[in-house]
């Protein structure tokens, strides 16, 4: 998006990829169907150490902009769940708008080009690559972040802004799966595939996604979106009824249906399945006409604010994204470009800027593309 925005201004432009084929994180994204921006994407919904950062860039290039670049190109799509687009046939036609924009501005695209050295040439820099040497009067790191390193993400970008004396803030796996204890996956792990609604809290931010059982944790977009709050020791706080009150509901059967129990309650509005499991881990066997009116309140909250402490993540072997990154207070927030260098400039997720689930990280993308390609 860079390149070709740029060379569309005039600018001679090279865009160098140790990766053999392009693009390999848009086709798996969205589930092959590449979530490439949100209709709602707004400053809100991106987590920074420096928030007021991405505002500039997401006000200059909005997921209108994009959209009217995707409907030129004559890609269909739908939106599958309030503002989130994706591509209706496939991630390859996203792929293929990029590409074909990068051909027609007439930047070149060297891939499997592997980055041996840059040297700061005080004005300009000397990048020594597999393929030869490259001196360049401006330099653009979109080099992402360390999220699934199979696909050949590396720690590259943030090395690159040590080496220029930016800071490198820390940096850990976001939009990820829990892992639980034994004790929990026990009996959570024979439930795998099964998904259910509910509201997950991290440190009083909710969101109102599914979550879906692995055999290893938690994950689904809940969970997902749950993880960029989430620090080691801290619970991970689940609804599974968020539109009961549990405790309300449990009581009146008491009166109603005393002989009813827990778990058949619990099955009206859950996978079957997953029903009795929850049940049976609580040991919530008695009809309801055999538990006090206390009893059947701590029970209902108990399904209201269901309480788990993760032993961890699935890290970066499945995160969708990496937090932290160059911190942004040493780059503008108009140009993206560091504030000791004018040419030199860090975009995309290299930087301490993580969008929601959604495809606002895309947007993220886009607009801080623009921004740099617009001041080169």
């Amino acid at each position: 998006m860079c390149a070709a925005t740029a060379a569309y201004r005039g600018k001679s432009v090279i865009l160098l990829d140790h990766g053999k084929k392009p693009g390999r994180k848009i086709l798996m994204s969205g589930g092959g169907r590449c979530n490439f921006t949100n209709l709602n994407s707004s400053p809100a919904n991106f987590l920074s150490d420096n928030p007021a950062f991405c505002i500039s860039a997401l006000k200059r290039y909005t997921p209108h902009d994009f959209l009217e670049l995707i409907e030129r190109h004559g890609i269909e799509w739908e939106e599958k769940a309030p503002g989130q687009l994706f591509c209706r046939q496939s991630s390859k036609d996203m792929l293929a708008l990029l590409l074909t924009e990068q051909e027609w501005s007439g930047a070149e695209l060297e891939l499997n080009t592997r980055i041996e050295s840059v040297k700061d040439l005080n004005e300009g820099f000397r990048v020594t690559t597999s393929a030869g040497t490259i001196e360049c009067g401006s330099m653009v790191v979109a080099t992402g972040g360390l999220s699934i390193p199979t696909m050949g993400a590396s720690a590259f970008g943030y090395r690159l802004a040590e080496q220029f004396g930016l800071t490198v803030l820390p940096t850990r796996a976001g939009l990820v799966p829990f892992t639980l204890d034994p004790r929990d996956r026990v009996w959570l792990a024979p439930l795998s595939g099964i998904s259910l609604p509910a509201r997950v809290t991290v440190a009083s931010i909710g969101f109102n996604e599914p979550i879906l059982v692995t055999h290893r944790g938690i994950s689904g977009p809940g969970v997902l979106q749950a993880s960029n709050y989430w620090q080691p020791g801290m619970d991970v706080r689940l609804n599974i009824l968020p539109a009961e009150n549990a405790a309300e509901r449990l009581l009146a059967l008491k009166r109603t249906n005393p002989g009813t129990t827990v778990e058949r309650f619990l099955t009206q509005h859950l996978p079957q399945r997953f029903a009795s499991a929850f049940a049976a881990a609580h040991d919530w066997h008695e009809p309801l006409q055999s538990l006090s009116s206390v009893r059947l309140t701590e029970t209902g909250q108990n399904i209201n604010d269901w309480r788990l402490k993760p032993s961890g993540t699935e890290g970066y072997r499945t995160a969708e994204v990496t937090l932290g990154g160059v911190d942004t207070r040493q780059l503008s927030s108009k140009t993206m470009a560091t504030q000791v260098r004018p040419d030199l400039f860090f975009i995309g997720e290299v930087v301490d800027v993580t969008g929601h689930l959604g495809g606002h990280n895309f947007q993220w993308a886009w607009a801080s593309a623009v921004a740099a390609a617009q001041a080169i």
